[in-house]
């Protein structure tokens, strides 16, 4: 694990001198984020966010969605796909929380150790490891690290974890390898590998700036 670990902190320091320090973009509310994550779903970050603007558009204000009538929402987050599936999902997380907590913000997340965080917002149907990581690393500053399709796919390949882990697993895994402090950017950088060099089908091996602590090229010889 000593040896991963150093070639996880090696991996990151490279894409970060071939990256630079990444910035998503400003952070929302936390519960704004949920929403966001949700939506993002099985669609690409256009459609997710054409739909969440649609959504603030008719429906300004988180109460109002969670108390619409359910078409409603389901024709507003339409450009997001899977409308009959997330409107309803999302109508019942926020009732969800309001019902346990009085009120939609998620800010006490902030105070609590992250595992009970973590299980908080799991809790909920449709809320996975991965929407929940982007919600405690991004809107609320908390070490968690979200495993994307991209991040998965990459860390697999570069054999960062085993071929056979599943996603859920490689959440906690890549968790335990990185530096907590890393997460952020590390998770960035990852995806922006996946997107322009890791190619699913066909990556670009000699244009990639880790090539020399990658495991991928020695199975390809």
């Amino acid at each position: 694990m000593t040896n991963l670990k150093q070639r996880a902190l090696q991996i990151h320091k490279t894409l970060l001198e071939a990256f630079g320090e990444p910035i998503w973009r400003n952070p929302l509310p936390a519960i704004d984020e949920l929403v966001s994550t949700i939506l993002s779903q099985n669609t690409n970050d256009v459609n997710r966010d054409r739909a969440f603007e649609a959504l603030r558009t008719k429906l300004p204000t988180w109460e109002s969605v969670r108390d619409a009538k359910e078409k409603d929402v389901i024709e507003a987050i339409r450009p997001a796909g899977l409308g009959n599936q997330k409107g309803p999902r999302i109508q019942q997380v926020l009732r969800s929380i309001t019902e346990e907590r009085g009120s939609l913000d998620l800010q006490f997340l902030a105070d609590m150790p992250i595992e009970d965080a973590r299980n908080w917002l799991t809790k909920f149907n449709g809320v996975g490891p991965k929407t929940a990581a982007i919600v405690l690393c991004f809107s609320l500053g908390r070490p968690a690290f979200p495993v994307d399709t991209h991040v998965y796919r990459v860390t697999g390949r570069i054999g960062l974890r085993p071929e056979r882990m599943t996603v859920e697993q490689a959440h906690p895994h890549l968790e335990s390898i990185f530096p907590p402090e890393t997460y952020y950017t590390a998770h960035l950088n990852i995806i922006r590998l996946g997107r322009e060099v890791c190619n699913a089908r066909k990556p670009l091996c000699p244009q990639c700036p880790i090539n020399k602590l990658c495991d991928f090229k020695e199975k390809t010889k």
